[in-house]
């Protein structure tokens, strides 16, 4: 935050489940100020504003967001703002659209405008400075151009007729402008560690020009076909939900009430609603709670962590929703599940599902690093092992021999990739996305279950020394 004597108010906005950042900058003589890259449920930005004797004129876009739905309409139509995104944006609403090196004055804060092109053909970066004319700028507001320790991945718009390799040449320019900037420059990116926007992104949450033109791989000193490659080779999968997402982020749709409950169900209208009209259960507890007893047939994506995005690769994004879980939960389901634009929620079972009677429930099943080890030993033709984890982590750190390697984000493409003769072995780093996975494999037929633990149980125990307790020698 910038000293309280000078005109400028900035405050980053972290959204650790969906490793999103998002900006509010005013001006404190003016009281005008900008919101960039909300989230879709915008009550904390209404409230800083109004803590610093704000108010929100306009909304930002750094480009069209494929990974969560952003919070424009919500705020325009809670706070009157105008909505801005680069001048080559394609979208299905009126927007004021933003020129390469225009200039918006709050007050005595500047904000302009560099049109960055390569994530996206729109990709638009924001130069804060706290006085128009400052010869080095507070920051610039990077959007998905450049992360801290990446840059945005260029593979995301081929369904819309460019292809990687072209939008990584604009992302080559883009990036070189950048590095103009005076190396005090701090710099402020829309995502951080865990976004499938890139595959290298640091947990820190800024940084500066000349620190990322030290250690940012993909600033190094490089030709364009160099930095091609670099930044093509080994992205993440891409969540199925991002298609769905950018198609949403260039519509005009309902906006979200934060605020509204969720219908309360009991267990008969729950289970109607999914046995006669197709809903889905989605059940948001943790892995140990749902293998312990759910009702048959729920999908398990615990609402701690990274639930949206988990949601979002294994759910559709029209289906109808049921939630069951802690009751108590149920609005924040809602609300995160509608930052990825699934708002198909009916309701919420209005009881605990431990409290619901075991006659109604099915058992799921969790297996132990040191039994798989023995049953692999003795059997293990008779054993499929599914590797669930993403394609960084088996490519650092090794996987299960014998493990067919399927990134959750791909599971429900790849399902014909499984033999439906095998009980499945599902693991993941820990513990979370294997259950997630055992739940869909299960709910579609497979005999599966999972590893508790995950990879790392796993890696302990084949490094146990012999004759150790609690395990084989490795």
């Amino acid at each position: 935050m910038p000293d309280r004597a000078g005109p400028l108010v900035f405050q980053q906005f972290y959204l650790e489940c969906l490793s999103h950042a998002s900006y509010l900058v005013g001006d404190r003589a003016s009281g005008r100020a900008v919101v960039v890259d909300p989230q879709r449920d915008v009550n904390e930005y209404v409230a800083a504003a109004e803590r610093h004797g704000l108010t929100i004129e306009r909304v930002v876009e750094t480009h069209v967001h494929a990974d969560f739905l952003s919070g424009h309409l919500e705020l325009a139509e809670r706070t009157g703002a105008r909505i801005s995104y680069g001048s080559s944006a394609e979208l299905d609403f009126d927007v004021d659209p933003l020129a390469d090196g225009e200039h918006l004055g709050l007050g005595e804060v500047d904000l302009e405008i560099l049109h960055t092109p390569g994530h996206t053909p729109e990709s638009i970066c924001v130069v804060v400075r706290e006085r128009a004319g400052d010869a080095v700028p507070y920051g610039v507001l990077t959007g998905d151009t450049l992360f801290i320790g990446d840059v945005g991945r260029p593979d995301l718009l081929s369904s819309r007729g460019r292809s990687a390799g072209e939008m990584a040449r604009a992302l080559y320019r883009s990036t070189r402008a950048l590095l103009t900037l005076p190396d005090a420059t701090r710099v402020y990116p829309a995502h951080g560690a865990g976004s499938s926007c890139g595959k290298n992104l640091s947990a820190d949450r800024s940084s500066s020009i000349g620190e990322q033109r030290r250690v940012n791989y993909a600033l190094a000193d490089m030709s364009e076909d160099e930095f091609v490659s670099a930044v093509i080779e080994a992205q993440p999968a891409v969540p199925a939900y991002f298609a769905f997402t950018s198609v949403r982020n260039r519509q005009s749709r309902a906006v979200l009430d934060e605020d509204a409950p969720v219908a309360s169900l009991t267990l008969d209208a729950l289970l109607k609603a999914a046995r006669e009209d197709g809903a889905t259960v989605l059940d948001t507890r943790d892995p140990e709670s749902f293998a312990s007893g759910h009702l048959p047939g729920a999908v398990n994506v615990p609402l701690g962590g990274r639930f949206a995005e988990w949601a979002g690769v294994v759910l559709e994004a029209h289906d109808e929703i049921v939630l069951c879980g802690d009751p108590s939960a149920a609005r924040e389901a809602r609300n995160r599940l509608a930052r990825i634009g699934f708002d198909r929620v009916l309701g919420a079972l209005a009881t605990p599902v431990d409290a619901v009677e075991a006659a109604h429930l099915s058992v799921g099943g969790r297996v132990e690093a040191d039994v798989l080890a023995d049953r692999l030993a003795g059997a293990a033709d008779d054993i499929a092992l599914v590797d669930v984890r993403g394609v960084g982590e088996v490519r650092d750190g090794g996987t299960i021999p014998g493990a067919c390697h399927i990134p959750l984000p791909e599971l429900l493409t790849r399902l014909d990739e499984l033999p439906a003769d095998r009980p499945l072995t599902v693991f993941c780093a820990g513990g979370n996305r294997s259950s997630v996975a055992v739940s869909v494999l299960r709910a579609r037929g497979f005999e599966a279950v999972d590893l508790r633990g995950g990879f790392s149980a796993w890696h302990g125990e084949v490094a146990r020394p012999a004759g150790a307790a609690g395990g084989p020698a490795a």
